[in-house]
C-alpha cells in the first residue's frame, strides 16, 4: 500500500471516532435533560399534593398533636417547717449517786441492779456497833454534866440552901396572914366592932412580915450571886460539849442506814454486801426513768430559729424503739465555744420503758414553722442548683396545657417546697414527667393518689393522738 493511501485511512479513522464522540455526548445531554425533567415534574407534584393536604385538612393536623402523661398535684395552702437534725443523749429525768457518809462494811445489802426503788428505802445498812458504844458514853457525859452545872448553880451546901428555901415559904405564909388579919379588922372597924387601936396594931403586923419576907428574899438572892458565875460558865459549857458530841454520834449512826433519795430503778451498783465502804464512795446509781431528757446539741445558726414549744420528732438508734413526738422544753442561753453549739432539751414519756438512760437519738425539730405557706410536692420544682432559691414549675391550664412558670422558694422538707412567688395557691402543678416537658404542651394530666393516701393516713394519726389521754 502506498503511503497517500495510508493516510487517508487514519484520517477516515479519525473521523469516525470523533463522529462517535460526539454523538455520545449529545446522548448523555439528552439523559442529563430527560432526567432533570422528570425531577422537576416529581419536585412539582410533591409540592402540589403538600399543599392541597395543608389546605384542604387543617383540622387533621391539629388532632395529630401529641399528648404527654404526666401526674399532676394541687398547689396548696398549708403548715410548713424547716427540719433541724441533732443526736443527742438520753437523760433520766432524775438521777441520784447514792454513797456512804461514813466508813465502815456494808453489813447488809441486796442485789439491786434494774431494780425499782422508792424514796426512802433502806439500800444498805452499814456496820455501827462502835458508834452505838461512842453514843452511850456520850449520854453518860451528858448525864455527868448537867449534873455538875445543877451543883454548881445551886451551891455547895445544900443544907444552907435548903433553909433558906424554908425561910422564904414561912415570910411568905407570914405575909399573906398578915394580910388576911389587917382585912378583917379593917371590915370590923368600919363596922363600929373594934378600935382602932386593933386596927393599926393588925396593920403593923403586916408590914413586919413583908419587910421579913423582902429581907429572906435578898438573903437568897445574895447566896446565889455569891457562886463564882465563870463556873457557872464552865459548867453549862461543858454541858453543851457533851449535848453537841451526842448529837454527833446520833447523826453518824443515821449515816449508818442508807435510803434512796428517790423513785426510779437501779442503773448501776458498785459495791457489795460484806464490802468497805468509804466515806464518799457511791454504792449504786438510782434513776427515773418514767419520763426522760434527750440533750441534743445544735448549731447556734439552727438554734436561732428554734423556740420552746416547737415540734419534735425523736427516733432512738435502738432500733426496737418507735419514733416519738414531743416539744421543745429548753433552750440553754449560753454555747460551747468549741463547737458552737447550743443545748437543746425534749422532755418525753417513758412509762413503757422504752427508752434507756445515756442511749443516743436523733432529733428533729420543725424549725421557723409557717400555718399558712403555699406548698407544693418537691418533684414539682425544677432547681439549676440544690441550693438555689428560684426554679420553674410546670403548672396545667384549664386547657390541659403545661405552661413554665418561674417560682421562688422558701422552707424547704424532703418531700414539700414553700413557695414564697410565682404561685397564688389552688394551681394544679406536673409532679412526674416535667422533666424536659416543653412550654406548652399538651399533657393528660393524671392526680397523684400517693399524696392523697398520705394526707388521709396524717389525718387518721392526728385524730388518733388527740384521742389518747
Amino acid at each position: 500500500m502506498s503511503e497517500d493511501q495510508h493516510r487517508i485511512d487514519e484520517e477516515e479513522v479519525d473521523r469516525l471516532l470523533a463522529e462517535q464522540r460526539r454523538a455520545r455526548i449529545v446522548r448523555q445531554r439528552n439523559i442529563v435533560l430527560i432526567v432533570a425533567g422528570v425531577a422537576l415534574v416529581v419536585l412539582l407534584l410533591a409540592a402540589l399534593i403538600v399543599w392541597r393536604v395543608r389546605s384542604s385538612k387543617p383540622e387533621a393536623e391539629a388532632e395529630v398533636t401529641p399528648t404527654v402523661s404526666v401526674k399532676v398535684a394541687k398547689a396548696e395552702k398549708g403548715a410548713i417547717a424547716a427540719p433541724v437534725t441533732a443526736v443527742g443523749t438520753i437523760w433520766p429525768r432524775e438521777k441520784a449517786d447514792v454513797g456512804a457518809k461514813i466508813s465502815a462494811q456494808i453489813k447488809s445489802m441486796p442485789l439491786l441492779k434494774n431494780k425499782l426503788v422508792r424514796a426512802g428505802e433502806v439500800i444498805a445498812v452499814l456496820e455501827s456497833r462502835d458508834l452505838q458504844a461512842q453514843r452511850a458514853e456520850a449520854v453518860a457525859a451528858v448525864n455527868e454534866a448537867r449534873a455538875n452545872e445543877r451543883s454548881v448553880v445551886s451551891g455547895t451546901i445544900p443544907k444552907t440552901n435548903a433553909e433558906d428555901q424554908k425561910a422564904l415559904l414561912d415570910a411568905r405564909a407570914k405575909v399573906n396572914n398578915a394580910r388576911a388579919i389587917y382585912e378583917r379588922r379593917r371590915v370590923l372597924y368600919e363596922k363600929g366592932g373594934i378600935s382602932k387601936k386593933d386596927l393599926e396594931a393588925s396593920q403593923l403586923d403586916l408590914t413586919t412580915a413583908e419587910d421579913e419576907l423582902r429581907l429572906q428574899e435578898q438573903t437568897v438572892a445574895l447566896r446565889a450571886r455569891s457562886l463564882n458565875p465563870n463556873d457557872r460558865a464552865l459548867a453549862a459549857a461543858r454541858t453543851a460539849q457533851a449535848q453537841q458530841h451526842l448529837a454527833t454520834l446520833d447523826a453518824q449512826l443515821s449515816y449508818a442506814t442508807i435510803r434512796s433519795p428517790i423513785t426510779g430503778f437501779v442503773t448501776d451498783q458498785f459495791q457489795y454486801e460484806g464490802e468497805f465502804a468509804s466515806a464518799g464512795g457511791k454504792l449504786v446509781t438510782v434513776a427515773d426513768t418514767s419520763s426522760v431528757i434527750v440533750k441534743a446539741p445544735f448549731s447556734d445558726t439552727a438554734v436561732a430559729q428554734v423556740k420552746t414549744g416547737d415540734t419534735v420528732t425523736v427516733v432512738p438508734t435502738d432500733t426496737s424503739a418507735e419514733e416519738m413526738h414531743g416539744q421543745v422544753t429548753l433552750l440553754s442561753r449560753s454555747s460551747d465555744p468549741a463547737n458552737r453549739t447550743v443545748e437543746v432539751w425534749v422532755t418525753l414519756g417513758n412509762g413503757d420503758g422504752k427508752l434507756r438512760a445515756n442511749g443516743a437519738a436523733q432529733v428533729t425539730i420543725a424549725a421557723n414553722s409557717k400555718t399558712d405557706a403555699i406548698i407544693v410536692p418537691a418533684s414539682a420544682v425544677t432547681l439549676e442548683t440544690s441550693d438555689a432559691t428560684e426554679g420553674t414549675v410546670m403548672v396545667v391550664d384549664d386547657q390541659q396545657v403545661a405552661h413554665e412558670t418561674k417560682v421562688t422558694i422558701g422552707i424547704r422538707t424532703p418531700d414539700k417546697i414553700e413557695i414564697v412567688e410565682g404561685l397564688k395557691g389552688g394551681e394544679t402543678v406536673v409532679i412526674e414527667g416535667n422533666y424536659a416537658l416543653a412550654d406548652g404542651t399538651k399533657v393528660e394530666p393524671q392526680m397523684n393518689t400517693e399524696n392523697t393516701d398520705q394526707k388521709e393516713k396524717e389525718s387518721g394519726e392526728k385524730e388518733s393522738d388527740e384521742k389518747e389521754p
